[in-house]
């Protein structure tokens, strides 16, 4: 397989969908506790052969000279992150390099420790704004220096199957001769309505409703939110986006322990008388498979969830990311003729 490090890497989303696309990530680094524990019982558990899970801090460790040796990652395959998103995202006050989350300067640091053969970043829409032109050109700028070329493209979830409408802005850089070879992915497969998706999830109880909730939530998911520490517990996010849970049957003002009982009925009229999500179904939605479990109780567990790339985006960037790298692999050992002479 291919060699990846993940800087913020979350529950897992992102290096999921990339060890589906032929990356196997020596390294994955996290700060929340809870996230890395996800990701070490997975490894676990699914025996996926993945490498060290390092909780802490990515500035605070490059910083650190005894952090093992950077040189066992040099020329890593692929070096990925979940950059932080409130410096750039409109439902926040979007100050970017002014906000102390604004990582992608650190993340250009261990690039340059590192130098991988290719780079991918994840974030919000926010980040493609007239607002941060000027941002974006500094980061293409300092990657040109690194010796990158830079792809900027924002992907739908739901081209690639995923049951929700989210929209996620990715970075890709890579060295030449595998940036001539990359290019971006295309829409896979038409997604489920959230119906069809949780019918399964929702009836696991016996709840006698299920089949008419399946049919009254015909379509795709309005974007999962409520990831960020702010919150004081798992809701389906700000009225907006729980307004629009309310078309599809769903109550946004929390999340479950479990599905409905048998005997779920609603005491009063609008959104009472519907269904929480668990954070399963949650997961389901955000494209994880059922058998990827996630550390800590609700709060923590859903967070990780919100805050997670698509698996389903992730392989599909990573399959072209492997392409590219094939291609350009091949470019390189090709036998050059210069400096040859012709005998008789």
């Amino acid at each position: 397989m291919l060699t990846s490090l993940e800087l913020c890497a979350g529950a897992g989303g992102q290096a999921l969908g990339l060890h589906w696309a032929g990356f196997c990530p020596v390294l994955l680094i996290d700060q929340d506790k809870h996230a890395c524990q996800t990701l070490n019982l997975n490894n676990q558990a699914a025996q996926l052969g993945w490498g060290q899970i390092h909780q802490g801090c990515i500035r605070e460790l490059l910083k650190q000279a005894n952090f093992g040796a950077l040189s066992l990652f040099m020329g890593v395959d692929l070096l990925a992150a979940g950059v932080p998103c409130p410096p750039f995202s409109i439902a926040g006050q979007q100050q970017g390099a002014q906000d102390d989350r604004d990582l992608f300067p650190v993340v250009l640091d261990w690039v340059a420790a590192v130098q991988p053969k290719a780079v991918l970043l994840e974030n919000v829409p926010g980040l493609l704004t007239a607002k941060f032109a000027a941002y974006r050109d500094d980061l293409d700028r300092r990657f040109r220096t690194l010796g990158y070329t830079t792809y900027w493209q924002v992907l739908q979830a739901s081209d690639f199957g995923v049951p929700q409408l989210r929209p996620r802005v990715l970075l890709v850089a890579l060295q030449q001769p595998y940036a001539a070879a990359f290019t971006w992915p295309t829409a896979t497969v038409a997604p489920a309505t959230v119906g069809e998706v949780l019918m399964d999830l929702m009836a696991e109880r016996g709840w006698a409703g299920a089949q008419a909730w399946s049919l009254g939530a015909n379509a795709i998911a309005p974007t999962l939110v409520g990831g960020s520490k702010k919150h004081g517990g798992p809701d389906l996010g700000p009225t907006r986006a729980k307004q629009a849970w309310q078309k599809l049957g769903v109550n946004g003002h929390r999340l479950a322990d479990e599905a409905p009982a048998a005997d779920f009925v609603g005491d009063r009229l609008g959104y009472e008388a519907m269904p929480y999500l668990t954070v399963r179904m949650a997961a389901r939605l955000q494209g994880f498979p059922d058998w990827w479990q996630f550390s800590g109780r609700k709060t923590p567990a859903y967070r990780q969830v919100g805050n997670a790339l698509p698996p389903p985006v992730a392989q599909a960037v990573g399959l072209k990311l492997a392409q590219a790298l094939a291609i350009g692999t091949a470019i390189e050992a090709e036998p050059t003729w210069s400096g040859l002479t012709q005998t008789a």
